[in-house]
């Protein structure tokens, strides 16, 4: 990892533990790495002591992204940098369970210090980008058209009482017509997320993959699908839908599709570099006893085991609260 000089702090609302959290991160950086400047995007609520940060094309160069809350302020971080690459992040966790925040906020002194030591891995997490087509076939300007999305692509009714009726080509090749309540295109990170409330399965974020996942559908055939990361998925509204469809983007409505209308996801070439907790140890010399070394443990597994309770029998549950009393 290169020399450390900007970084950049992306928090939820601050609450006040978060605004203590933040005063004590920032004490913390000045003191130690006096040469780092501190960047806070354009908010009411901007701490004292950083330097207001405006994302875009000329944006002032960002070494490493600090969240504090919880997966949700780490898809808005991921917003932020819509057209290019996205500097490492390092997530902090504020009493929310996540998939994407590796540490607890008490953990933030060895987190900083690995981080501007480059004694880190990380994991790559794959994002999609869209671009939008006209009934006549021809290229839609939206004002979403360069969102990169961590999670999910959302095609759904919304509020229409109708199933919508949904056209899907995978490189251009017709798949089938989905008749649903909308369809979801997703990261291997999102694939634990609205995805998988649909029924989607649950998808290693180190692969590079797109899933394909009905929202009730109609059909009881029609299952989820993995794609390769090559592949575009083209999802147009049929001239036969009998209403619209809302597009949302990482849960953010952005668009509205008429009959005729379609969207084509692909991987961006953007993928969001965020820190693994297993690399946050002391160096090999430092470490005594058994266990994986830094990288070598897989944050993912304990995750799946830890926050979704992964295959776990009420025979095993109840083991486990026997022995938390």
């Amino acid at each position: 990892m290169q020399h450390l000089n900007s970084v950049l702090i992306v928090n939820k609302l601050r609450t006040k533990p978060v605004v203590d959290a933040i005063d004590t991160l920032l004490k913390y950086i000045h003191e130690k790495y006096p040469d780092v400047e501190i960047y806070h995007e354009d908010r009411p609520d901007i701490p004292d002591g950083v330097k207001v940060w405006h994302p875009g094309p000329n944006a002032v160069p960002i070494d490493l992204v600090i969240t504090l809350g919880g997966d949700g302020t780490i898809l808005h971080a991921s917003s932020l940098f819509k057209t290019g690459a996205v500097p490492p992040v390092l997530s902090f966790s504020m009493g929310t369970l996540g998939f994407l925040l590796p540490f607890h906020i008490d953990d933030y002194t060895k987190a900083i210090e690995s981080a501007f030591a480059g004694r880190i891995t990380v994991l790559h997490r794959m994002r999609l980008s869209c671009s939008f087509q006209d009934s006549g076939g021809e290229h839609m300007d939206t004002q979403c058209e360069d969102w990169q999305v961590m999670n999910e692509v959302a095609l759904h009714r919304g509020s229409s009482p109708h199933l919508n009726t949904i056209d899907v080509f995978v490189d251009g090749q017709h798949l089938t017509e989905a008749v649903s309540d909308g369809l979801i295109v997703s990261t291997p990170t999102g694939s634990t997320a609205y995805s998988l409330s649909a029924g989607g399965p649950i998808v290693h974020p180190s692969l590079s993959a797109i899933v394909l996942t009905p929202i009730c559908p109609r059909s009881l055939s029609f299952r989820p699908l993995v794609f390769p990361s090559s592949s575009s998925i083209t999802l147009r509204i049929s001239e036969r839908s009998r209403a619209s469809a809302g597009l949302s983007m990482d849960g953010q409505v952005s668009h509205i599709l008429s009959p005729g209308e379609a969207v084509t996801v692909r991987a961006s070439s953007y993928p969001i570099p965020c820190i693994n907790r297993s690399s946050i140890t002391e160096p090999e010399e430092m470490r005594e006893g058994e266990g994986a070394g830094p990288g070598k443990e897989d944050d993912w597994v304990r995750d799946i085991n830890n926050l979704l309770q992964y295959n776990a029998t009420f025979r095993s549950k109840a083991l486990t609260r026997h022995l938390r009393s």
